[in-house]
């Protein structure tokens, strides 16, 4: 990807005589699905000669259309970046969705937006596409409004996976329900998240077990069914096996809930680190225990899980 662009902005996308393929969605998570419409946007692009570009928006538009609604987020705005840096799409505008944006109507946005400021001459969207006031922007309406001003529209099926359609709500449901495995299925790549390591209580290295304590810092993030993990964490460019807790801590009163990574057969300062966990497979649930002594026993047990999953 070329470049990202906070829209609107005063460096927002300048307008290129070549004009661009364009696709429009909030994206989150860009799953399978979503990939299949940016690789068809590069792939036009790279055909016509013409720009490829993906337009997107944060906060989520249920933020602001329906607040008790919104779901939390797959990737939030440096996560889906990150992404984006890999695919072959070359702009990626953020547009901030905003009360005002609620209301345009889908043609007001297709003309004011897609056309005036980016250049639209081709709009590539998924099958179940809608946006504008209401989500009139339907792939018909598009296509009226292709015919009105001169741009083609070329729609995307849907993309299978395990007998289903994929789509962010599904990928949601998945890991509400812990599987993490199927999620990454639909993801095409692990699920994972990202935060600096804080100082915790300590308790794990007195267990033998020591971890680190995860802030991921943003509210927005969706977090898997709470249990534990077999995971790869991701330091200093280094990905090493681990585990992770996530959750509560029901064997010790008092403490709070946390995301904590051990890493299998590690030993190093993680105090003040930024680390990615990418979740592999849930072990168990949390549990508590009569003791310290079962709680370390079955540490044990889950390292040499963890072990043989990420071997």
């Amino acid at each position: 990807m070329t470049g990202s662009v906070d829209f609107p902005s005063r460096s927002a996308l300048p307008l290129d005589e070549r004009g661009a393929v364009v696709t429009v969605g909030t994206f989150d998570g860009i799953h399978l699905g979503h990939q299949q419409v940016l690789d068809e946007i590069a792939r036009r692009g790279l055909r016509s000669g013409r720009r490829s570009v993906l337009v997107t928006f944060h906060p989520h538009p249920l933020r602001i259309v329906r607040p008790d609604s919104a779901p939390l987020l797959l990737s939030v705005p440096s996560e889906k970046k990150e992404v984006l840096a890999l695919s072959g799409v070359e702009y990626a505008v953020f547009v901030e969705f905003t009360p005002v944006l609620r209301d345009y109507s889908a043609r007001r946005f297709v003309k004011e937006i897609l056309l005036d400021r980016i250049g639209m001459r081709e709009l590539v969207i998924g099958y179940d596409h809608g946006f504008g006031r209401g989500r009139e922007g339907t792939v018909d309406t598009m296509r009226e409004l292709g015919a009105e001003f001169g741009f083609a529209v070329d729609v995307v099926e849907a993309v299978s996976v395990d007998g289903g359609a994929i789509s962010s709500s599904r990928i949601r449901d998945l890991l509400a329900a812990g599987d993490v495995a199927g999620a990454a299925r639909a993801l095409g790549r692990n699920y994972s998240l990202q935060g600096l390591v804080v100082e915790g209580m300590q308790r794990g290295r007195t267990l033998g077990f020591p971890t680190a304590n995860i802030n991921i810092g943003d509210p927005e993030k969706l977090l898997p069914l709470e249990g534990i993990y077999a995971v790869y964490g991701w330091v200093d460019g280094e990905r090493i096996p681990g585990l992770l807790h996530l959750g509560p801590r029901p064997t010790f009163s008092g403490f709070p809930p946390s995301i904590e990574l051990h890493l299998l057969d590690w030993s190093g300062d993680l105090y003040g680190k930024m680390v990615r966990v990418e979740f592999q497979e849930r072990l168990r649930a949390v549990e508590p225990f009569a003791s310290v002594k079962e709680l370390v026993a079955q540490m044990h047990r889950d390292a040499e899980q963890g072990r043989a999953i990420l071997r």
